[in-house]
């Protein structure tokens, strides 16, 4: 038995809160919405700042994992807050169960809640790989058919904000849409067990044509990609609000979607069984989910390209091929070769100024992140990437200055809308 382990049992499901910490609010507010579906209650930690932070050091060393810092601070800072019964709460961390610090983001989290007395709190390991069980906590495949599109339509919202926040006439405009579309979405998929695929593919449809019907001005700008370890690349509590201060500052920011993270960890299975003889049927399993998720990611892609108002993400598939040359698809520990990869995706489709955004001592990113700079640079001399470091010592002031100094000698470029496909 594992210390400090509490079974989420099939009682607990009927009158027990499961809280699940920040990183994609739009993607994990779906999400919460399909698993709301099949009578679970959800809430998703919003809350920010440097008490989070202070929070999480009080119970971990300061030498663990930033991000892991950070979702123990909202634990245990929703726990303390007196708006949850302690009693009536379970915690869910989702995992891939790779070769990273972050597999032991559930041991640091029950080691920290017996710290702070609320040891009787499950927490609910959320890891297709299959981790630990709990009775009361199951997926099963109509829950991850649905937890499938709302990662497709959360990377989709994100992808237009980030195209059209720049320009917008009147600030916030795209951010209220999207917020309209995010209610709208998880209400839809919440409201039944089946989803219509055609339904799907036409909400995509009415998606680009609300955000291309806002009012705004096209300008020269500079275009920054946002790559690396997927809790900070993604995260506004864990990046200090990156991707918003990118656009104070007049950039336009292209973040590579969660389905090609995804697509990461499915691909990987398949070159597992060309390196180490993995089984047979695992990976005839493997080769079928790739090719669906593929599939899904593809229709999106046509769909935005027959619209013509929005620049539409590269194919998986040939994000694949662009780790050619720099780094073996066997590198997989965190983002691994994905981190690469898509940094040499974001140069090839135009973004030559590439911020790569990671844990202080994260070894698998330090690695394939900032260890791969100097071969990306000389292949690629008009590729800028600046490397900052996030951790509890680091200093906004500090990170923001370098972000600066990338912007003061980076070159606009100007903004067009693509030609649609005929």
């Amino acid at each position: 038995m594992k210390p400090y382990y509490i079974p989420f049992t099939k009682e607990m499901k009927k009158d027990y809160t499961i809280l699940i910490p920040t990183m994609l609010p739009m993607h994990f507010k779906m999400i919460i919405s399909v698993l709301e579906t099949y009578g679970y209650k959800l809430e998703l930690l919003e809350k920010s700042g440097q008490e989070v932070t202070e929070t999480g050091l009080k119970y971990v060393h300061n030498d663990t994992c930033y991000p892991a810092v950070l979702v123990v601070g909202q634990f245990i800072d929703a726990l303390q807050s007196g708006k949850y019964d302690p009693h009536k709460t379970a915690l869910m961390m989702f995992q891939t169960g790779g070769g990273c610090r972050a597999s032991n983001y559930i041991s640091l989290i029950r080691k920290a809640l017996v710290k702070a007395g609320y040891e009787y709190v499950p927490v609910i390991s959320f890891s297709f790989a299959g981790l630990e069980k709990h009775p009361g906590f199951r997926l099963n495949l109509p829950i991850i058919h649905g937890m499938l599109y709302a990662v497709l339509y959360g990377d989709l919202l994100m992808t237009l904000i980030n195209q059209t926040r720049p320009y917008e006439n009147h600030p916030g405009d795209a951010e209220r849409l999207a917020d309209r579309w995010c209610r709208k979405l998880a209400l839809e998929i919440g409201h039944g067990k089946r989803i219509s695929y055609r339904k799907v593919k036409k909400n995509y449809r009415l998606m680009l044509q609300d955000f291309a019907a806002i009012e705004k001005t096209l300008r020269p700008a500079v275009k920054v990609g946002v790559v690396g370890e997927i809790f900070v690349k993604y995260s506004p509590l864990g990046n200090n609000d990156l991707e918003r201060f990118l656009v104070r500052e007049g950039a336009e920011t292209v973040v590579p979607g969660l389905m090609d993270f995804l697509l990461y960890c499915v691909y990987n299975e398949l070159v597992d069984y060309q390196n180490y003889g993995q089984k047979y049927l695992k990976y005839l399993g493997s080769k079928v989910a790739y090719r669906f998720l593929c599939g899904k990611k593809n229709d999106v892609i046509a769909i935005m390209r027959q619209d013509g108002n929005f620049e539409a993400p590269t194919p998986f598939e040939e994000t694949v091929k662009m780790a050619g040359g720099y780094i073996h698809h066997g590198t997989k520990m965190g983002e691994g070769w994905l981190l690469t990869a898509e940094m040499m995706e974001l140069a090839h489709s135009g973004v030559k100024n590439i911020v790569c955004t990671q844990p202080f001592g994260c070894l698998p990113n330090h690695i394939c992140g900032k260890g791969m700079m100097k071969p990306i640079k000389e292949k690629n001399p008009d590729v800028n990437i600046v490397a900052i470091d996030y951790d509890p010592g680091a200093t906004r002031v500090n990170q923001e200055n370098r972000l600066k100094l990338m912007l003061a000698n980076a070159v606009p470029t100007e903004k067009r809308i693509p030609v649609a496909a005929k």
